[in-house]
């Protein structure tokens, strides 16, 4: 197994491409949600309005455990960085013909996209190491009195976010092996949203979605979305979801692994 992550990551680094993207999320990701306190603060100092039940310096966005669930939420928004760099990695391999050689040097096609999923394994832990240093440091720096009782309380959307990262990056890397150009194939992932979102429109129209609104959290993008609620609304004295929905996780990682198998079925049939 370590082998086979071996020779992807062997030529992933090979691209200047991989670590300009990678220094990009990494750089962006961490200066976002480390200063994100600060870039409030300035903004408000700045005149913009944040509505008059809302007092930016009182905002406890970095103390525990609040910190889990804000700055997790936060960093999903850049999980579209880390696809473009799979999406580039998988066509590139077809566009350099380096799948076909691994296949004649011995590998087997599921061996090959087993390396390509460790790959996404590997960046998604990378990722989540990064936000959780990040939310220690800014954690005990912002929070008056620590509070161990309350400490890990939310600590689970770390697994959430790990899951919403990978899951992403395997619809990423699903859409590199079906359409094998990196150009549409970046088109159509940053259109994702919309699309899936237009096709609700559709299905859920007025009269209807209270019969069948419940199907939405089926949708694929829609079931990774779900992982980690929107957080910042109990500022505003609203009520959120708090906590990490078992039925988000088992239906993103239903579609997790369902990605992953429409592309070993792909590259199981196709003339390489």
């Amino acid at each position: 197994m370590l082998h086979l992550l071996k020779v992807d990551l062997k030529k992933m680094t090979s691209y200047r491409t991989f670590w300009v993207i990678c220094g990009l999320y990494f750089l962006t990701l961490g200066f976002t949600t480390a200063s994100g306190m600060e870039i409030l603060k300035w903004l408000a100092s700045k005149g913009a309005e944040f509505g008059a039940s809302i007092n930016i310096n009182r905002i406890p966005l970095y103390h525990f455990p609040d910190i889990w669930q804000n700055l997790i939420w936060i960093s999903g928004l850049f999980k579209i960085v880390l696809a473009v760099m799979v999406v580039i990695s998988i066509t590139n391999e077809y566009q350099y013909r380096t799948i076909r050689q691994n296949i004649i040097d011995g590998l087997s096609r599921w061996e090959f996209l087993q390396s390509k999923i460790l790959t996404n394994v590997l960046l998604s832990l990378m990722s989540v190491v990064m936000i959780l240093s990040i939310a220690l440091v800014t954690g005990f720096i912002y929070t008056p009195t620590i509070e161990w009782d309350y400490f890990f309380m939310g600590a689970e959307f770390f697994v959430a976010y790990f899951l919403e990262i990978f899951a992403f990056l395997s619809y990423a890397l699903m859409l590199g092996i079906f359409i094998q150009r990196s150009g549409l194939t970046i088109v159509l992932l940053m259109l994702s949203h919309m699309i899936e979102a237009i096709i609700k429109v559709n299905i859920f129209r007025s009269g209807v979605e209270d019969q069948i609104g419940w199907l939405k959290q089926f949708f694929p993008l829609e079931s990774i979305t779900n992982l980690v609620p929107l957080p910042f609304a109990r500022y505003a004295l609203q009520e959120i979801q708090d906590y990490v929905a078992l039925s988000a996780v088992a239906i993103a990682l239903v579609w997790t692994i369902l990605f992953n198998y429409f592309a070993y079925l792909k590259l199981k049939r196709a003339d390489i």
